[in-house]
């Protein structure tokens, strides 16, 4: 197998459009300009990227960010071993040098020290200095950077600086309309339409109260979790506690807030 090929989507994705954004990500990877994704966690910026790579037949390679992450870990480090010192490319030198697009999912947890390394990738240069090697990568031309990051969930202290911003070309992401994100949770889960309808009900619900009580409405993820604990025999009043309520928040009053709008829209008897 070659390193492409390990890093090749082999099965189409579901993902499901809301506008534009294939036909217009497929231009910017013509053009191998970078590309940011905005959106809230869990709308689909990540299945976006693994479809497009899937649809543009190239290998993917994503890293989660996280704090702890050192510039090492995306560009390469030596390893000591028996016989003496092997060096070990970082996920963003392997991107470069096979012609991967590179995913860099929450880019923002990333200590903004870290982030500088991805600078000379994305104007006219597409170069990666290797200090530690003395080596200067040059990409190769089916190289693509692509980053992801929940601008509505970010301190001062954890933003984009505008040097890094102003490298992009930038997609906005936002739950889908109801019953686009209804026909998601159907063919993700096999859920029937009634069923998927009601727990799309109740994320919207959710979403409402983002920036009265909750930081993050319930995501499109989540409510997919909660149709296939369904879909496995798990009450829905159960399943939606679990998997869309009690993820999201430890206060009382949004938690029965919740829990009351999950048993209005299940509870079989009538009112």
């Amino acid at each position: 197998m070659s390193n492409q090929d390990q890093y090749k989507v082999h099965r189409e994705p579901f993902y499901q459009a809301q506008g534009r954004e294939v036909i217009l990500y497929e231009a910017a990877y013509a053009a191998r300009l970078p590309v940011m994704l905005k959106g809230p966690t869990g709308c689909g910026k990540s299945r976006f990227v693994e479809y497009m790579a899937w649809k543009l037949g190239k290998p993917l390679i994503t890293v989660a960010c996280n704090e702890d992450m050192t510039a090492s870990d995306l560009v390469g480090r030596y390893l000591l071993e028996a016989n003496g010192t092997r060096w070990l490319d970082g996920p963003l030198t392997t991107a470069a040098r096979i012609g991967a697009i590179c995913y860099l999912d929450e880019i923002v947890e990333a200590r903004q020290d870290t982030t500088v390394v991805i600078h000379p990738l994305t104007d006219h240069r597409r170069v990666l200095p290797i200090d530690k090697k003395g080596e200067l990568i040059e990409a190769h031309a089916d190289f693509q950077l692509v980053i992801s990051y929940n601008p509505g969930y970010q301190s001062l202290m954890k933003d984009l600086k505008q040097s890094t911003k102003q490298r992009f070309t930038a997609f906005d992401f936002d739950y889908p309309e109801a019953a686009l994100e209804t026909l998601i949770v159907t063919k993700e889960t096999g859920l029937d339409e009634a069923s998927a309808a009601r727990l799309v009900k109740i994320a919207q619900a959710a979403r409402n109260l983002k920036g009265h009580g909750l930081d993050e409405g319930i995501s499109t993820r989540l409510v997919v979790y909660a149709a296939t604990l369904i879909r496995g025999g798990v009450a829905p009043q159960d399943a939606c506690r679990m998997a869309m309520a009690r993820p999201i928040t430890d206060d009382a009053d949004i938690r029965a807030t919740l829990d009351h709008a999950i048993d209005a829209t299940f509870d079989p008897s009538p009112a």
